[in-house]
């Protein structure tokens, strides 16, 4: 008697690959007359170094951006022959010339330039790391910074970048997003679990951000690194604008979650009120 032939599973399809953010934001601009493609991914490459301190290879800046090999070797050719950055064997290293491109903002943005003496007095107070941020493509871009001693593996400086999902001035600064903005950026984002604690379901998340939005606070304890906590508050302008987002960080071992609210609360509040007035 013969056996029956074994039924096959169906082969399953494969995941559409979510296209890279910094792609994304180019192709949004396909068929603008008037948007330079090149320029675009020339500073998308560019603001891919981020904290990699060893440099990039072509195909790193490539996998990074999201760009075509080949373009992104031409990037960083231009960029090195504008002194941008330089050769160092197969990778490409920053020139101290980057610094040029974030000197104007940090000079001419009132809050970027009047916070510093805010956060210092935070940290003196509470001592504990404390920071100023804003959202850009989708991240928490760093405008300025007081420090204690360094809390995470990564090194956190002006200009530094963070995801906005799994941290308490992302949360902050999603929460002040309209509805439909918010929307897309959850539409758009890959949500990583980054430890075994980030908040990976986007329910889960909207619910975060609802809170953060009710409480007027968001407290992040271990989502973006094992170890770390921070409790957030938005800043806002005279017009009652979030504009951007404080925070303080801290050891999770050696302050209890309770004490985000009943120790650090108020004087962030306190503090995000003198910046608004500045923004």
């Amino acid at each position: 008697m013969s056996k029956a032939p074994a039924l096959k599973a169906p082969a399953r399809k494969p995941r559409a690959q979510r296209p890279h953010p910094a792609t994304q934001e180019i192709d949004a601009h396909e068929g603008d007359p008037d948007f330079m493609k090149s320029l675009a991914r020339g500073l998308a490459v560019l603001r891919s170094f981020g904290d990699h301190r060893r440099g990039l290879t072509i195909s790193q800046a490539s996998q990074r951006t999201g760009i075509p090999r080949a373009a992104a070797r031409r990037c960083l050719l231009t960029l090195e022959k504008l002194g941008y950055v330089a050769a160092d064997g197969d990778s490409y290293l920053p020139c101290p010339k980057v610094l040029s491109l974030g000197q104007g903002f940090l000079s001419s943005n009132i809050l970027a330039a009047s916070a510093q003496n805010v956060l210092d007095d935070i940290r003196d107070a509470l001592h504990e790391s404390c920071s100023l941020g804003v959202m850009e493509s989708d991240e928490v871009c760093y405008i300025a910074r007081a420090e204690t001693t360094r809390i995470m593996s990564i090194s956190l400086r002006v200009s530094s970048r963070l995801p906005a999902y799994c941290t308490s001035m992302g949360r902050v600064l999603l929460a002040a997003l309209p509805p439909a903005e918010l929307d897309a950026y959850l539409e758009r984002t890959a949500l990583l679990p980054r430890t075994r604690k980030t908040i990976t379901s986007r329910a889960k998340l909207v619910q975060a951000i609802d809170s953060a939005r009710r409480g007027g606070y968001a407290v992040v304890d271990q989502e973006l690194e094992l170890g770390l906590r921070s409790i957030a508050v938005p800043v806002r302008n005279r017009d009652g604008e979030v504009v951007a987002a404080l925070n303080i960080g801290m050891q999770s071992a050696r302050v209890p979650l309770h004490e985000l609210e009943s120790r650090f609360l108020e004087k962030l509040k306190a503090g995000a009120h003198i910046l608004g007035f500045r923004a």
